[in-house]
């Protein structure tokens, strides 16, 4: 019988991934502390120990590190939305992405959204990687709104699309981080706060 094992990766090729893998995590680092435009090369290369020749073997532009470290935050919220209970209603589901999505940026995991105007975006729309897992998670995301304002649980006469850029935001809200700076709350608190006035508004009920 043949093996379907697959065939061994060289110590070299899992050098290069290993070194691939600490520049993603490195660049998704700086992109939540300050964000594309103000994250260098020179930090990239440094925070991972490496010459900026060896950084451009991989990557060859700050568009691109940066489009990889947003291409593996799609992948792990596709990964996340995958461990949801199948049986759970989809206002939970949506609620169980929000508050996985602000527990990632408050740990500082979180890259910023690119502005419409930069670069990044630019480079994003041009992505084949990005696009494919940014339409995944958008249809499994749309799917569950639809679902959610046929049983009455979101807003019907909202457009579907405005909802799911509503729930997008929630990834960067900087009042996660104003409120996270004030040392006066727990992150349970926060989440649970902003993941309030997401869903149910500022309205007294």
């Amino acid at each position: 019988m043949r093996s379907s094992l697959q065939p061994k990766i060289s110590f070299k090729q899992q050098m290069l991934q290993a070194r691939e893998e600490a520049i993603v995590q490195t660049v998704n680092r700086l992109l939540a502390e300050k964000g594309f435009d103000a994250m260098t090369v020179d930090e990239v290369a440094l925070g991972v120990g490496i010459a900026k020749a060896s950084l451009y073997k991989h990557f060859p532009s700050k568009e691109d590190l940066a489009a990889a470290a947003m291409v593996r935050v799609l992948q792990r919220t596709r990964d996340f939305l995958q461990t949801l209970p199948a049986t759970d209603a989809p206002l939970l589901k949506l609620q169980a992405l929000v508050r996985w999505a602000m527990q990632v940026q408050l740990a500082g995991e979180m890259p910023s959204l690119p502005s419409q105007n930069s670069s990044l975006r630019a480079n994003l729309m041009g992505n084949n990687a990005y696009l494919d897992v940014l339409v995944q998670v958008s249809d499994q995301l749309g799917g569950w709104i639809q679902a959610a304002q046929t049983a009455g649980q979101i807003n019907p006469q909202l457009p579907a699309v405005a909802v799911l850029y509503t729930l997008y935001a929630r990834a960067c809200d900087p009042v996660l981080g104003f409120l996270q700076a004030g040392g006066q709350h727990s992150n349970e608190q926060i989440i649970e706060w902003v993941l309030s006035t997401c869903f149910d508004g500022l309205i007294a009920r």
